[in-house]
């Protein structure tokens, strides 16, 4: 890293406004340079009460959330025979699922409450609706915050080492590589993880997990099972196409979003974002590689997950405090926090940032402490028709 701590005091010169800042920042701006700052000093100007958990409030999303699920349900019983409703409620019903995921997300993290008991039962009830192991789930995304950015321990959308990624069989690759197919990977990852790594969710003695942490991965499977056993019954009562269309379908919409959403959180940016290995990793520079992004209305309907970086460093920090906190602590992040492009009232726009990252970001260097995604050129590329 000596060549960027050498240029890094260059790099942090101050970036022109206009039309041109993103060229001049690309130009000027190494995002691997160690930063200037100390976590300590984000912390210290982010207002005091965006810490503050108010259990009361955080109850109100998932009433909220449960009466817009419930509605839904009631509206599709009243329009059962009519089939240009049936896409519409699952777009909405799916999204709402996705909705209350990150309410559940929010008491893993203990920013639900302060209260321990209250997260994990409101965690159990809203993750296991959804088909989400509660706790094999917390347990691993927090591994996935602790190390962030780190090619060798993060959890979530790690990058694939180059001699990793060209032991893969040419369709994994495609499969991994080709949307829409990544967008419905979440299910597969609680199962079997990432390529490289073992272990799964559900496993009390999977190596994601400690010791002391197998009664609470048992707790959480059991719970899900529950749900899985609930759905089975609903079948038999009502018709398993009934069930399909109720909450299958807008389960698939939800892993859609999950695997939407964070995916991007850590790809797609237009300006080529570093991965880290070994000592030149720490906890501050892998969370500034993270992403924020706008959805437009659906902001408010996802509870801001996609205030991100703020997010990633400090994720003690109730959903609904997010936007002031990043707000309060741009002026120490500087440059290596990105404006994230605004967005209409749908974000289309991200599907290209999708679309690219994944014709592009395909491997990483297996050596070298700080390192940028690689391409594989031929990934896409139709074999040519043999002659006769």
């Amino acid at each position: 890293m000596n060549n960027n701590n050498n240029n890094s005091e260059t790099k942090m010169n101050g970036v022109g406004v206009g039309d041109g800042d993103e060229m001049i920042k690309s130009q000027n701006f190494d995002p691997s340079a160690i930063p200037p700052f100390k976590i300590n000093q984000i912390r210290a100007a982010i207002p005091d009460h965006c810490w503050i958990k108010n259990p009361w409030r955080s109850i109100s999303y998932v009433l909220r959330d449960l009466l817009l699920v419930s509605a839904l349900i009631a509206a599709a019983l009243q329009f059962i025979n009519i089939w240009y409703f049936w896409p519409l409620y699952w777009l909405a019903q799916g999204t709402m699922f996705w909705a209350i995921f990150v309410l559940g997300h929010d008491c893993g993290h203990g920013s639900f409450s302060d209260s321990p008991t209250l997260n994990n039962f409101m965690g159990h009830i809203l993750h296991s609706s959804i088909l989400v192991p509660y706790h094999g789930w917390r347990i691993s995304h927090r591994t996935h915050h602790q190390n962030h950015g780190n090619i060798e321990k993060d959890e979530s959308w790690v990058p694939l080492p180059e001699k990793l990624y060209k032991k893969l069989d040419k369709s994994s690759r495609y499969l991994r590589f080709s949307v829409p197919l990544p967008l419905l990977a979440y299910p597969l990852y609680l199962v079997y993880r990432s390529p490289g790594k073992e272990g799964s969710h559900f496993n009390p003695y999977s190596s994601l997990f400690a010791p002391s942490e197998r009664k609470l991965i048992v707790t959480s499977t059991l719970c899900w099972i529950s749900m899985l056993t609930l759905l089975a019954c609903l079948s038999f009562v009502f018709g398993p196409i009934q069930i399909l269309k109720l909450y299958g379908v807008p389960y698939l919409v939800f892993v859609m979003w999950l695997d939407f959403v964070t995916y991007l959180h850590h790809h797609g940016h237009e300006e080529k974002l570093p991965w880290y290995r070994g000592k030149e990793w720490s906890y501050l520079r892998g969370g500034l590689t993270t992403v924020d992004r706008d959805y437009g209305l659906f902001n408010n309907i996802h509870h801001d997950i996609g205030t991100h970086v703020i997010h990633h460093l400090f994720p003690q920090i109730p959903h609904y405090h997010l936007v002031e906190a990043t707000e309060a602590a741009k002026h120490v992040l500087g440059k290596y926090y990105r404006e994230p492009k605004k967005s209409g009232p749908v974000p289309f726009h991200l599907i290209e940032n999708l679309v690219r990252s994944l014709s592009e970001d395909h491997y990483v260097s297996d050596t070298g402490g700080v390192v940028f995604y690689q391409t594989d050129p031929l990934l896409h590329q139709v074999p040519e028709a043999k002659s006769k």
